[in-house]
């Protein structure tokens, strides 16, 4: 049994969208053509059997080629796709077909049992072009006209007896139960295969939006690196600017300050070789810093010595040369912080000395870092003739000094900057960095 709609076999190998489109065609062909010729298959084995048995009288024979011709157009009328009244697009006409079709093999199956083939166009049609529970209905129809089929229908002379009755109850239910059954069976085939087909259609339209998501992403993907590789090659640009700032830049100015104290102690050649010889040891420790900044390795004192000592050292040297008073201090529990925490509040220790000397005009200085819960705060003030936060110089270019570099460093660790100042009531700087641990990794 087959649907009107096409179906094919469950079960198999899937079947990619050619292979299936050919087999679904070869099955709404096949189906076509049962649910065209199969009632005329009952009606020609009828009427080769019946001559056989049935004397061939010319009113039984009348009569009955007119059931027979009556029931090929009938049939005819409702199937074919030439007509407009076609029974498998219109649940209607569906109906009116089926009751006349079992109408008409009642009548010709009582005049001859051999037309009881027409079960095979009843099972077929019941399923095909009724709908719902009507097709329980047709099933059960056909199932009785067989019935009387078997029973010899009007030949065997049988009386309608008690026993007869139940004879004929017991085969409807028997052939109901059979021939509805394989039916109910392949028509549910016939749905699996369906929906196996629809689940394909559904699959290769998934994969097709699914190739489309991946090429869109391969595009997204190249510009997410071409941005990467950019934002790579500027965050490098900006690093080195603020290496360059902490180490070379002030090197020069320190080396410059102290040969132009030397030039400036002629009279004393000891001042003026200790300013010569600090300025040879400042432009020494300045080209180790540019060679370290460039290997992106933290300052040699940082990777000789602990964070507070490596502070003390650069501060006390640069207190040297400036001619400031320094006052050191440490607090709490001094511990190793990750290298990236350490580096920055270094470097932003070593930019605040750096602009007390260039710009303060101080003569005393206290530096104090801090050891808390969960964070470390290195202080820096001084007494010098303090400046307009909001007017303090801003990066240009692209490559950071002074404030802006420290604020630059401190973002990129989750810190924060705070500075404080006036003219005349000097700066305190306050740099403050989460406390993580160095064993910390993230």
């Amino acid at each position: 049994m087959t649907e009107p709609r096409g179906a094919g076999a469950v079960g198999g190998p899937v079947l990619v969208d050619g292979d299936s489109d050919a087999l679904d065609e070869r099955g709404r062909k096949f189906d076509s053509v049962v649910n065209r010729f199969v009632p005329y298959f009952g009606l020609v084995i009828g009427t080769v059997l019946t001559p056989l048995v049935i004397p061939a009288t010319l009113s039984y024979w009348l009569v009955t080629g007119l059931l027979v011709l009556a029931t090929a157009a009938w049939s005819y009328g409702f199937t074919s796709q030439n007509t407009g009244c076609r029974a498998e697009t219109s649940p209607r006409w569906g109906g009116v077909y089926f009751a006349g079709l079992l109408a008409l093999s009642a009548l010709l199956t009582y005049l001859s049992p051999f037309y009881g083939f027409q079960a095979f166009a009843g099972y077929t049609h019941s399923f095909a072009f009724l709908r719902g529970r009507w097709r329980w209905v047709g099933i059960a129809g056909t199932a009785v006209i067989v019935a009387y089929s078997q029973l010899g229908g009007s030949l065997a002379g049988n009386e309608f007896t008690p026993t007869y009755v139940a004879g004929l109850i017991a085969l409807t239910v028997v052939n109901a139960a059979f021939a509805g059954g394989f039916t109910y069976f392949g028509l549910l085939t016939s749905q699996l295969s369906q929906r196996r087909r629809e689940i394909i259609v559904e699959l290769n339209e998934a994969n097709r939006r699914l190739s489309e998501t991946l090429e869109d992403n391969a595009g997204l993907h190249v510009q997410l690196l071409a941005q990467a590789r950019e934002a790579g090659v500027l965050d490098e640009r900006a690093r080195l600017a603020r290496e360059i700032h902490d180490t070379i830049a002030q090197g020069l100015t320190g080396i410059i300050t102290q040969l132009e104290a030397a030039g400036s102690g002629d009279a004393d050649p000891d001042v003026r070789r200790r300013h010569m010889d600090t300025a040879a040891a400042l432009a020494r420790e300045s080209l180790t810093e540019a060679r370290r900044s460039v290997e992106a390795l933290a300052p040699g004192r940082l990777a000789a010595a602990q964070l507070p000592d490596a502070i003390a050292d650069m501060a006390k040297k640069w207190a040297e040369s400036a001619g400031v008073v320094l006052i050191l201090d440490t607090t709490g529990d001094a511990r190793p912080l990750l290298p990236e925490l350490e580096v920055t509040l270094f470097r932003v220790a070593q930019e605040a000395l750096a602009n007390v000397g260039k710009h303060a005009r101080a003569t005393r200085v206290g530096l104090t870092l801090s050891y808390m819960d969960d964070v470390v705060v290195l202080d820096v003030r001084d007494d010098g003739r303090g400046f307009v936060p909001a007017g303090a110089p801003r990066p240009s270019g692209g490559s950071g000094f002074g404030l802006a570099a420290m604020e630059q460093r401190m973002r990129r660790v989750s810190g924060t900057l705070d500075v404080e100042s006036a003219p005349g009531d000097g700066t305190a700087l306050s740099a403050s960095v989460p406390a993580i641990p160095a064993e910390v990794r993230s």
